[in-house]
């Protein structure tokens, strides 16, 4: 089956079968490897990815369902110039140790955050429930996400929004989430 969705910004069309999760079609058809598989039951988080902004589980999603939407992953939020704020942040703080949940935590941390620019610690803690880390414990991937959200805002402030957008169109504002919705 061909299906044509954004990836990562650019507009791609991909042949693959029905069956296909998009962990499968973003590893090993589009060689994205940022994205890991773990549990593979919806589980961890370490394969994370965002559809139309929102973290899913992409070792349970299947591809298809991606057609017409937009899809990130941790290759297409930053680069080897300019990180991103929150890839920052999680070096800045040290929340990472063998970086296998890192990107998914980067991803979930984003969609988190867009959503909501200053959220208490209770509400990061309750949206980050479905990732897992093995290694760091889970303090500086708080304190990270809490940085982050400094350097969000922060950076929002010294963009104005484009013509015809509102401030919170432009910081991707809407309704607070979880990723178990």
């Amino acid at each position: 089956m061909k299906v044509s969705f954004v990836l990562n910004g650019k507009p791609v069309e991909l042949d693959f079968e029905p069956q296909e999760t998009l962990a499968e079609v973003l590893r090993n058809r589009c060689h994205l490897t940022g994205l890991k598989v773990s549990c593979e039951v919806q589980v961890c988080g370490a394969c994370t990815a965002l559809v139309d902004s929102l973290p899913v589980s992409a070792c349970t999603y299947l591809a298809y369902e991606a057609r017409g939407r937009r899809v990130t992953t941790i290759e297409g939020i930053g680069d080897s110039e300019r990180l991103h704020p929150i890839q920052k942040a999680f070096l800045d703080e040290f929340a990472f140790q063998c970086g296998f949940c890192t990107p998914g935590m980067i991803l979930a941390a984003k969609a988190l955050l867009e959503e909501n620019p200053e959220p208490t610690d209770a509400e990061v803690v309750s949206y980050m429930d479905g990732n897992l880390c093995r290694c760091t414990g889970y303090r500086p991937i708080l304190k990270a996400i809490r940085r982050a959200a400094g350097l969000m805002r922060q950076q929002e402030a010294q963009s104005p929004p484009r013509e015809g957008e509102t401030a919170s169109e432009a910081s991707g504002g809407g309704r607070f989430r979880t990723h178990h919705e």
